[in-house]
């Protein structure tokens, strides 16, 4: 028995993880086009055919914009709270959706899934941890601070994938207009290095075996730099407790990571 889950994509132009035990397989957003999902899948060695769910987070584009062909193809029941349901224009052939809402736990084959909300400039944005076989992950990003109930729905996580969106510097110096850098800096936009270096520096519990930071700005952020700030972060703790740290990419799927 195991739990697995692989970093299909994670950034800017398209977010998408699947999660699988041995019974059930999870799709968790579709920001990738349907042809590079299925690709992807077949790479790690999975069959897309076997898609028991998708679940959304919220509506921006690198999250769904797969979601109507990937839907069609796979008639699996879609998981999504009302606010961003409305918030996605649909097909009328497209009528498998389980409504879920934020602090309302639910099941899906052998995995329990529990949803929160995350502070972000979409409708109803929400983020989830995911157990089986006694086991707990993680998957956060799309926030712009980290309030007191996600630091408590992350604890025990054994894998934890999480935001480390850009570097302060690189933003304020980098190609976008300001009103977007505003956004991406505000209380609703994204994770820094250095907010995501604090919380795993103070607020993080050290449960995670693998930490993966994800959702790096290709214009604002450099792996390096994220990588380096999370290991400093991690070496400032006093529990000593250090997780084997990986970063999610945007061009191909992280290796399987299976507990």
């Amino acid at each position: 028995m195991s739990l697995r889950i692989c970093i299909l994509g994670s950034g800017s132009r398209g977010n998408s993880a699947w999660i699988a035990t041995e019974r059930t397989r999870l799709l968790v957003d579709a920001g990738l086009s349907k042809r590079e999902t299925f690709a992807r899948l077949r790479a790690i060695g999975e069959r897309p055919e076997a898609c028991d769910a998708i679940l959304i987070s919220h509506e921006h584009a690198d999250h769904v914009c797969g979601i109507r062909k990937l839907a069609l193809d796979l008639r699996c029941p879609i998981y999504i709270n009302d606010g961003t349901r409305a918030a996605i224009e649909w097909s009328p052939k497209i009528t498998a959706f389980e409504t879920v809402a934020a602090g309302e736990k639910f099941v899906v084959g052998d995995i329990e899934v529990a949803p929160f909300s995350v502070p972000h400039d979409a409708v109803d944005p929400v983020a989830f941890t995911f157990k089986a076989e006694g086991l707990k992950i993680g998957l956060v990003t799309d926030l712009g601070y980290i309030p007191e109930h996600v630091k408590q729905h992350l604890r025990g996580c054994q894998l934890l994938c999480f935001e480390s969106n850009h570097d302060i510097e690189m933003l304020r110096v980098g190609p976008y207009p300001w009103f977007v850098k505003q956004r991406v800096m505000s209380r609703h936009g994204h994770l820094s290095n250095d907010v995501t270096a604090e919380f795993l520096a103070e607020a993080y519990d050290g449960s995670a075996q693998v930490l993966v930071l994800a959702h790096l700005s290709e214009a604002n952020n450099h792996p390096e730099i994220a990588r380096l700030t999370a290991i400093q972060a991690l070496e400032r703790r006093s529990d000593g407790k250090s997780p084997e740290l990986h970063l999610a990419t945007q061009d191909a799927p992280t290796k399987i990571f299976q507990f």
